[in-house]
């Protein structure tokens, strides 16, 4: 039967209930039970000959003769329906034969029995709609197969796909996680602007609006408060974190989302070495609690959390690949420069707009053959505007990534509290805005007068969902709830 001819055989039946009295919407359920707590004590309800009230989606329908049993699910669990002509009557029977159908949400009310199969069931004594249902769930073995359908109707791929669901949980249980990790050390929660006049914390092409009161253009932010929870250090507030949405105006992938969830936080008299073993500690917690494993397979590459952590020299890698020294860049001849950025390809990421661009390509390159786990050091400091130089090597930044299936999996550093040095670099970085690099930091000269009363040296650190995705072994559009989606049409 054509979908339009269903739909409007299920008007028919929603017009016939009215007709017949019973309200297919009401705003009251009567719910004693939820189906878990049903079937846990249905030994004693059985017994007692209680009345018990249970509600949910109906997700099968059986009839025989005059007999129904249906299966009803609320989210809790599932059990069975048993509904009897003689029980109900004629005229409440027939309603339910021929104007109930699955999908419907219905409420029955009835007495705890076992079936002769030994199936804990409800025998209905009386029935109600509940919430009727106009268009039919695809069914489940064969509907929603194309990703984009699944991705549109995600609330049909949730119901039909318990994995989906219980990705949903794990997703929930994965902030949790961290968010009790910090608030268990005491760290303070809070919030920041997502609205702001210079955006700041990475190097991301933002989104743009314009706020009507004040009349100005306003931009989205790129991370998770990164300047405004530095200037809660300068405010006397030793551990911070939050957990927001972020917005990125960037191109697509299995790894990137334009809207996405992220946490960052910063901690007093703390330095990047420290956080290392701070971070290990953090994700392990998170595949024991979240996973009850720290063996995972990501990108086909055998990730064992609960090994040794391996660390990485950036300028060593680089070398070993491709024969320069990343540190030095900057005092090449013009001759040795172009030479460098022959190896660039402009698909990637637009014209190359600066050495550092090009670096930057030529490291996604190396990254690929590191499988992790393991920390990213010695970062050169045109890659880094907001963390500290080394003290043994100034050309270099105390920076690590986290190293996981050939990606960078969490990004943290000891920050820059100097302000004229955190000046001069939002300078160099102002200079790439100004020659076309739109992901270059803008300059946020409120900051560094934040900085001139005096930051603690501190430790920063961020993460996003990609790491949940990367556990879950799924792109991270996948391990969304909802992903955007173009509109059709």
């Amino acid at each position: 039967m054509a979908l339009e001819d269903i739909r409007n055989e299920r008007l028919a039946k929603l017009a016939r209930l009215r007709e017949a009295g019973m309200d297919p919407y009401p705003v009251h359920a009567a719910r004693t039970h939820d189906i878990a707590r049903f079937l846990e004590n249905h030994a004693a309800l059985a017994e007692s000959g209680e009345v018990v009230t249970l509600d949910g989606r109906i997700i099968s329908f059986r009839e025989h003769g005059g007999s129904i049993f249906i299966d009803i699910v609320d989210g809790t669990g599932k059990t069975q329906g048993f509904l009897k002509k003689d029980t109900l009557g004629d005229d409440v029977f027939e309603l339910f034969l021929k104007d109930a159908d699955v999908g419907d949400f219905i409420e029955l009310s009835g007495i705890a029995f076992t079936t002769k199969r030994g199936q804990p069931s409800v025998e209905v004594r009386s029935w109600r709609m509940l919430a009727k249902s106009i268009l039919p769930i695809p069914d489940q073995w064969y509907g929603l197969k194309d990703e984009d359908e699944r991705y549109r109707k995600r609330y049909l791929d949730i119901l039909l796909s318990g994995e989906t669901a219980d990705r949903i949980r794990r997703r929930s249980k994965f902030w949790n996680v961290i968010r009790s990790y910090l608030l268990d050390r005491d760290f303070v929660e809070v919030e920041t602007p997502v609205l702001e006049t210079t955006t700041g914390g990475a190097e991301a092409t933002p989104f743009r609006t314009h706020h009507n009161a004040l009349d100005i253009d306003v931009y989205l932010r790129i991370s998770a408060g990164e300047l405004w929870q530095k200037r809660l250090m300068v405010a006397g507030l030793p551990k911070v974190f939050e957990i927001g949405r972020i917005f990125r105006n960037e191109g697509m992938s299995a790894e990137h989302a334009q809207d996405y969830t992220q946490l960052e936080f910063y901690e007093a008299y703390k330095d990047y070495r420290q956080g290392m073993e701070m971070i290990r500690d953090l994700y392990r917690t998170i595949a024991d609690e979240v996973y009850g494993t720290r063996v995972f397979t990501i990108k086909d590459v055998a990730i064992d959390l609960g090994h040794e952590w391996e660390t990485y020299d950036f300028c060593a890698l680089m070398q070993e690949k491709y024969g320069f020294d990343p540190r030095d860049v900057g005092d090449y001849s013009e001759a040795e420069s172009c030479a460098l950025m022959k190896k660039y390809e402009p698909a990637y990421d637009g014209d190359e707009r600066g050495i550092g661009r090009v670096v930057d390509y030529l490291w996604k390159k190396v990254r690929k053959e590191i499988a992790g786990p393991g920390f990213l050091i010695h970062v050169p400091v045109y890659l880094e505007p907001l963390a500290k130089k080394d003290p043994n090597d100034p050309r270099v930044v105390e920076r690590f990534q986290v190293m996981l299936a050939g990606s960078e999996i969490g990004k943290g550093f000891s920050e820059l509290n100097d302000p004229v040095d955190q000046a001069e670099r939002f300078r160099h970085q102002g200079e790439l805005r100004d020659a076309g690099d739109e992901e270059a930091q803008m300059p946020d000269a409120e900051y560094v007068e934040a900085l001139e009363y005096g930051m603690p040296p501190s430790f920063g650190f961020g993460v996003s969902e990609r790491l949940f995705a990367f556990l879950e072994g799924v792109s991270i559009r996948e391990g969304q709830i909802f992903p955007l989606m173009r509109p059709r049409g």
